[in-house]
């Protein structure tokens, strides 16, 4: 593809950055709907985020996502906030307006919540709901669960203090959980969700023990490198429905795609065989 003085521009500022799959799955919604546009990953140092932030209107861009570690310091960096991003206080996207400002949003509800509904046609979300772990992720789920209608939701953490915290700042019926209970809250759940990095390439596996959890609940695990984690296979092993973390990746990226290139695209077999792929 040829850049030219026309193309639409948006990336990915992280620091690393070079891990990230976004450029592989916006490049293939890109040449799907034949779109002048392209998606570039910026490694940026915490220290030159808000240098990077406010040159975007200058240097023509339409927007970025954020990674680790910049989600939470861009809230105080940008023009306006969304009422998502404000209750999950960390943002992934940011979209440059007409007149140069920068509008952050949080896509992560709504990506979690879309691929649960596309992959999970078990999940009832009137079902109460064990999530593991309270760092942005678990925030951002925590969100998408209580607007869905959850009635409940267990958070197991080892922090009590960034539990409390959480659910004051969030609201919904959020019960905290000692670490050491995380096999006794299962009970009657009809969904559980690792938010922890517990399981992924070069971490220890997430030891917990499933026997408590009802045969119709839905495991979550947001990882997805690997994309069959231990707890999913221990799940299906049971005979639990399982959901990887990728589809989360990909419905999260779509609201951004629209914002900047103004097509909704869709997830599709082909982009996550595309992204899977690595090419």
């Amino acid at each position: 593809m040829t850049i030219t003085g026309k193309t639409k521009v948006a990336g990915i500022m992280g620091w690393p950055v070079s891990h990230s799959k976004s450029p592989s799955l916006h490049g293939f919604w890109l040449r799907e709907h034949g779109i002048d546009g392209t998606y570039i990953p910026m490694p940026v140092k915490p220290e030159n985020l808000k240098t990077a932030l406010r040159a975007l209107p200058a240097l023509g861009f339409a927007g970025v996502n954020l990674t680790v570690p910049h989600k939470e310091e861009a809230l105080r960096i940008v023009d306006d906030v969304s009422p998502a991003a404000q209750r999950i206080g960390a943002v992934n996207t940011i979209v440059v307006r007409d007149n140069g400002h920068l509008t952050a949003d949080n896509t992560d509800v709504t990506g979690f919540i879309a691929n649960l509904r596309q992959n999970a046609a078990a999940w009832d979300a009137k079902m109460p709901a064990v999530v593991l772990g309270a760092g942005g992720a678990a925030r951002a789920i925590c969100v998408g669960l209580i607007d869905a209608g959850c009635p409940e939701i267990r958070l197991v953490n080892r922090t009590p203090e960034k539990t409390k915290a959480l659910a004051k700042v969030i609201g919904g019926n959020i019960q905290g959980a000692a670490w050491e209970r995380r096999h006794d809250v299962l009970a009657g759940a009809g969904l559980l969700v690792n938010t922890t990095t517990l399981g992924m390439e070069g971490q220890p596996a997430l030891e917990l023990d499933l026997a408590a959890l009802p045969a119709y609940a839905v495991v979550n695990d947001i990882v997805y490198a690997p994309l069959e984690t231990p707890l999913l296979a221990q799940a299906r092993q049971r005979g639990l429905a399982v959901v990887d973390g990728l589809g989360m990746l990909l419905h999260q990226a779509a609201p951004a795609f629209a914002a900047w290139f103004g097509v909704m695209p869709h997830v599709t077999p082909a982009l996550r065989a595309h992204v899977l792929s690595g090419s």
